[in-house]
């Protein structure tokens, strides 16, 4: 349980010999639902702090923050890598080459590439040359690189993915505030550019 409020008096019980702190705790229902259960147990871990606001996420790292959420909860979970994979080509964009998407030619098998951290791609055509199998692949760029409206599409897709399994997201304001502070960001960083 982790809950904002203050101290409000220190005391000593003088049967035990021990200190009695007492706290104000903001987040009632929270206290509420959880005060049973804690009492019944022997022990605590108890750690009392300076209150400091969490930091928001930008929109990238909340892309990866999904990504570990949707790899954990697959029916049958997969890895991160393989995760961001999918996510990056269902709703990202290609890396094109003189107008027309980037294609890859390897013999290295799906299973492998889909576990690649630095490429994204996804097989497009399978073929045998010379008595060997060899595949295609379509390569995207990674998110770090997108602009505003391009990484607010993978950001939307990838949301409506961990929706459909259950996770909890950032409610709409705070999306949209995020993409915000992604636009000034980016705005920010071309004026710097060009400037």
């Amino acid at each position: 349980m982790e809950v904002s409020g203050k101290v409000v008096s220190l005391s000593k019980d003088w049967v035990t010999g021990k200190f009695l702190l007492t706290l104000e705790v903001n987040e009632e229902a929270v206290v509420e639902s959880q005060f049973d259960q804690l009492k019944e147990l022997d022990k605590l871990k108890i750690k009392v702090a300076k209150w400091t606001n969490k930091r928001s996420l930008d929109a990238n790292a909340y892309f990866h923050v999904l990504i570990g959420k949707i790899a954990d909860a697959m029916p049958t979970p997969i890895s991160k890598a393989h995760c961001k994979n999918m996510m990056i080509t269902r709703y990202g964009q290609p890396e094109m080459i003189d107008g027309q998407p980037m294609i890859y030619k390897t013999n290295a098998p799906v299973e492998y590439m889909q576990e690649l951290e630095t490429l994204h791609t996804i097989c497009v055509k399978a073929s045998e040359e010379n008595g060997k199998e060899v595949f295609f692949y379509k390569v995207y760029r990674g998110s770090h690189s997108y602009d505003s409206k391009e990484m607010s599409v993978l950001i939307d897709g990838t949301v409506e993915e961990a929706k459909a399994l259950g996770i909890e997201t950032l409610p709409p304001e705070e999306l949209e505030r995020m993409m915000e502070h992604f636009k000034k960001k980016e705005a920010k960083s071309e004026k710097h550019i060009t400037g």
